[in-house]
C-alpha cells in the first residue's frame, strides 16, 4: 500500500520538452492553458466518480484552469481507458485507473485493447478504500460468524450482486465463499446503481462491496456492516471489525485509483500534477471529505504508482484465477 505523502521534490525537465511538438504546451510551467478533460471509465454516482469530481474541482483552484470529468463506460473499464489511450499525448487528456483497468483486466479479458504498462504514463495515486461484508438491515445476521452459518444452512444457497464480472466487489464475494465454504450464485449488475437496490430488496442476500458505495447507507441503517477488508479497522467504521476480527482470516483487499495520462504525454507535465495532487490530498480538508465519502486520500510519485501497479498485478492474477472469471 503507498503510504500518504505531504510533498514530493520532482526533477523539472526544462530544455529536453522545447524539442517534442506543441513544445510550449508540454512545458511544464506553461500547463494547462486551457480545460482538461478526465476520463472516468465508470458511471456516474460510483465511489470514484464522486472522488474524481472533488479532486477535479480542486486541481480547477490550484492550476487555474477547468478540469471537467467525461463519464465513458462499458467493457468493465476499458473503454473508457481505451479513450485515453488513443488521446493526443499533449496534456489535456487524464485517465482515472483503478485497480481493475491497471491491475485485474489483463488477467480477466482474453483480449485486453490497452496494454496497462506500456500505454500510459502514470502520474500518481489519488484515493485508497476497502471493501466490507454487508447485509441488508432486516438480515438476521449480526455479525459475520452468524452469516456465515446462516449461509451454511440454506439449501440453494445464497446469492450476492456485484457491479459486474472481474469487479473486484466480485472477486471479493468470491474470495469470501472459498473462506466462509459457502455455496453462493453471483448476479452480476451493470453498476452500483443496480446492485444497491437488489440488496435493499432482498433479492441478493449479501455483497462484499467497497465503503464508498454504502457509506450514506450505513449511516441511514438501511445496511448493516460485518467486516471490513483493510489490516485495520476502518477510520469512519470503528465499530466494526476486520475480516480477520470477524473470523474470516487472510482476506485483506483494497480498492484504488489513480490517474494516468497517453503514452508519450511529457514527463514534466506528469511530475506538475503529481505534485498538484500531493498538495491537494494532504490538506485536512479534502482528507476529511474523502473518508466522508468512504475513502481515503492519498498520492504517490509517477515511479510509486508504477511499482504499486505492477506489485498489485501478482494478488489480482491469483484471485481471478480462484474465481475463474473470463471475459471476452
Amino acid at each position: 500500500m503507498i503510504s500518504r505523502r505531504a510533498l514530493i521534490q520532482t526533477t523539472m525537465v526544462g530544455g529536453a520538452c522545447l524539442t517534442l511538438p506543441g513544445a510550449h504546451a508540454q512545458q511544464s510551467g506553461i500547463w494547462p492553458e486551457r480545460q482538461v478533460r478526465i476520463v472516468l471509465p465508470f458511471g456516474v454516482g460510483g465511489a470514484a466518480d464522486v472522488l474524481v469530481r472533488v479532486l477535479a474541482e480542486r486541481l480547477q483552484n490550484k492550476l487555474g484552469q477547468t478540469f471537467i470529468v467525461e463519464n465513458i463506460t462499458g467493457a468493465g473499464g476499458n473503454l473508457g481507458m481505451m479513450s485515453v489511450q488513443k488521446a493526443a499525448p499533449d496534456g489535456y487528456t487524464i485517465g482515472c485507473a483503478t485497480v481493475g483497468t491497471l491491475s485485474i483486466n489483463q488477467y480477466l479479458f482474453t483480449k485486453l485493447p490497452y496494454d496497462p504498462v506500456r500505454d500510459f504514463t502514470y502520474v500518481s495515486t489519488f484515493f485508497e478504500n476497502c471493501n466490507m461484508l454487508i447485509v441488508r438491515s432486516e438480515h438476521p445476521a449480526k455479525t459475520a460468524r452468524e452469516f456465515m452459518e446462516w449461509a451454511r444452512l440454506q439449501p440453494q444457497g445464497v446469492k450476492y450482486g456485484s457491479p459486474g464480472v472481474g469487479t473486484t466487489p466480485h472477486l471479493s464475494a468470491e474470495l469470501f465463499r472459498m473462506r466462509a465454504g459457502i455455496k453462493t450464485l453471483h448476479i452480476p449488475f451493470r453498476g452500483v446503481a443496480q446492485s444497491i437496490p437488489a440488496l435493499l430488496s432482498g433479492d441478493t442476500d449479501f455483497a462484499v462491496e467497497n465503503v464508498a458505495s454504502y457509506m450514506s447507507m450505513i449511516k441511514s441503517g438501511k445496511v448493516r456492516a460485518l467486516g471490513v477488508t483493510s489490516n485495520e479497522r476502518w477510520p469512519t467504521l470503528p465499530d466494526v471489525p476486520t475480516m480477520a476480527e470477524a473470523g474470516v482470516k487472510n482476506f485483506v483487499i483494497t480498492s484504488w485509483g489513480a490517474f494516468v495520462m497517453p503514452r508519450g504525454t511529457s514527463v514534466a507535465i506528469a511530475e506538475k500534477l503529481s505534485l498538484a495532487i500531493g498538495s491537494i490530498t494532504s490538506d485536512y480538508l479534502v482528507q476529511q471529505r474523502f473518508l466522508d465519502i468512504g475513502a481515503r486520500a492519498i498520492s504517490s510519485t509517477p515511479e510509486q504508482l508504477s511499482q504499486f501497479a505492477e506489485s498489485e498485478r501478482i494478488k489480482w492474477k491469483e484471485m481471478v484465477a480462484l474465481s475463474g472469471a473470463k471475459m471476452e
